[in-house]
């Protein structure tokens, strides 16, 4: 097929991504249901047969460090491959692939997204296994809804480089002849890009930046986290495979992998032919990028102390619902998922005037999460298993932080002896802790906050993500003055804001083409997933001049 064939094959399915970023309504382009006709030609067990291959391949250096989080054998094996030569190859690649025209990369970053979705049980298991995820989990955010963000990333950044015209006729008149100057506009790409990717979500977080970089015409090297390797090596795989099947090179998508007695990032990221650096993961490692990778371009997505302020509802029941599940979903595992929950003294105020006390707050939430981790089939479907002994470690030592509201509990999985599945925990902590409120337990770990009104919480929340971070807050009010105060204190921290979460809809979820992941306005990180900054620094336009005389 030429890659005109395939622009012509894929131009339906940008345009209606184009579209579909511009009305930020709803639209997926890859179905997150694994019984969907599009995956008939594949099987559940056809990909975990696949991923149980993967895990017993011998012929690389570099093993150790990645295992099941749910305990199967896991002996996966990668080159050991030095930066340098990884660099030099992708610096081979780079001018062959700058010269394709725009439109053409775009259709080969969507012919590897197509090859992706066709790896979706693959890719599922590879995620389920490496990160911890349960099964439907790993299959919508691990596939369907990572293929998603990196078709949205791709979108933008084709809008955006279309904004400039190849070639214009610029005319000035002129009372005794026009002025007439040819100018022409060519997409530059940056150079080399990195990519780091994180231990829990390393398809969904990477996606973004992988495909935003391949499109707007930059090699890239992708670095996954020590721990959670093969989905990243799954992606890399199929584009390699696909570059190759175009005739083009495919050192234009390369792996990097390291462990964490040897790691690699520090070298990769201060080299000065990496141009270009997105990066998942912890603030510590985070901020060092920032701070010390002065030569390339750092996208970072960090961590920050997700909020919920309830001062009243319409809806008890479905709060406590939404709250129970939104604190068990993969067991916490997920930057978007709340650590603080804050209550007043006088309660939560209910639509016929009356109030839930702090007390009855504490006993229903409780009653609510022991429901849904009840069915051990069930729990494990929601839960998940931990990913790291580090999330372990945490759950643990937990118990030292407050007051428990409800303890964290080990659950056996009836299959699988040696995974590691854990219930939800939170713990009262007063308002002046503000060295254990103001710090990122990731994981299975809560705390409840109780304050002298809903002022004192908004005001409390705002000091604390203004110092720390956060993603997301959730605020639950009836009050229209109590909102208004809740936005402007949110726009002041750069912080995205959700209302009146009663629904199947949670907060820690995030769609594509319509939600913003990360405001890039706190010190949770500094970009967003996905918007127009976020492709702009990935390219830049060179602009030639040429007079036409008379």
């Amino acid at each position: 097929m030429t890659l005109q064939d395939l622009q012509l094959k894929h131009a339906g399915r940008l345009a209606d991504a184009i579209a579909a970023v511009a009305r930020r309504g709803y639209h997926s382009a890859y179905p997150e249901d694994p019984t969907h006709p599009i995956y008939a030609g594949g099987s559940r067990e056809a990909g975990e047969a696949a991923v149980r291959a993967a895990w017993t391949r011998r012929d690389g250096a570099i093993r150790g460090d990645e295992r099941s989080a749910f305990g199967v054998p896991f002996d996966t094996a990668y080159a050991d491959e030095p930066v340098d030569v990884v660099l030099v190859r992708a610096e081979t690649a780079a001018p062959a692939w700058a010269a394709l025209d725009p439109a053409a990369r775009a259709a080969v970053a969507l012919e590897i997204l197509d090859a992706l979705q066709q790896r979706a049980f693959e890719m599922a298991f590879a995620c389920m296994h490496a990160c911890g995820q349960p099964f439907a989990m790993a299959f919508q955010a691990g596939t369907a809804h990572a293929l998603d963000r990196a078709l949205e990333a791709v979108a933008i950044a084709v809008r955006e480089m279309g904004a400039y015209p190849a070639r214009v006729l610029w005319e000035k008149p002129d009372a005794r002849r026009p002025l007439r100057v040819e100018k022409s506009f060519e997409i530059l790409p940056r150079g080399i890009a990195a990519v780091v990717g994180c231990a829990t979500f390393p398809t969904w977080n990477s996606y973004p930046g992988l495909f935003a970089s391949l499109v707007t015409g930059n090699p890239v090297v992708v670095k996954p986290h020590p721990t959670a390797v093969l989905p990243l090596a799954l992606c890399v795989d199929t584009a390699r495979t696909v570059l190759a099947g175009l005739g083009l090179d495919a050192d234009v998508v390369q792996l990097l992998v390291d462990t964490r007695a040897a790691p690699k990032t520090k070298a990769l990221a201060l080299d000065a032919r990496v141009k270009l650096i997105d990066f998942t993961g912890g603030p510590e490692f985070g901020d060092w990028l920032e701070s010390h990778a002065r030569q390339a371009h750092v996208f970072t997505e960090k961590a920050g102390v997700n909020a919920v302020l309830i001062e009243g509802t319409g809806d008890y029941p479905g709060l406590v619902r939404n709250l129970a599940l939104t604190l068990s979903l993969y067991s916490a595992q997920m930057c978007t998922t709340p650590q603080s929950i804050y209550v007043s003294r006088a309660g939560i105020r209910l639509q016929d005037g009356a109030a839930k006390t702090v007390e009855d707050f504490k006993a229903d939430l409780a009653a609510a999460v022991a429901k849904l981790v009840a069915d051990p089939v069930r729990a494990i479907e929601l839960l998940g298993a931990i990913q790291s002994d580090a999330t372990e470690a945490r759950a643990v030592e937990a118990a030292s932080l407050g007051e428990p509201v409800f303890a964290s509990r080990r659950l056996a999985h009836p299959d699988l002896p040696d995974a590691v599945l854990r219930t939800p925990a939170l713990y009262t902590v007063p308002p002046e802790a503000l060295d254990t409120i103001a710090r990122e337990h990731f994981g299975p770990i809560g705390l409840l906050i109780v304050t002298e009104d809903a002022d004192a919480a908004l005001r409390h929340a705002h000091e604390v993500t203004r110092s720390r971070g956060a993603i997301t807050w959730s605020v639950y009010s009836r009050d229209e003055a109590f909102v208004r105060r809740a936005k402007n204190a949110a726009a002041d921290a750069g912080v995205h804001l959700t209302l009146d979460m009663t629904g199947p809809v949670l907060v820690n979820q995030s769609a594509a083409f319509s939600d913003l992941h990360v405001s890039g306005h706190n010190a949770a990180g500094n970009a967003a997933l996905c918007d127009t900054a976020f492709v702009l620094p990935r390219f830049r336009v060179l602009q030639t001049r040429r007079y036409l005389a008379a």
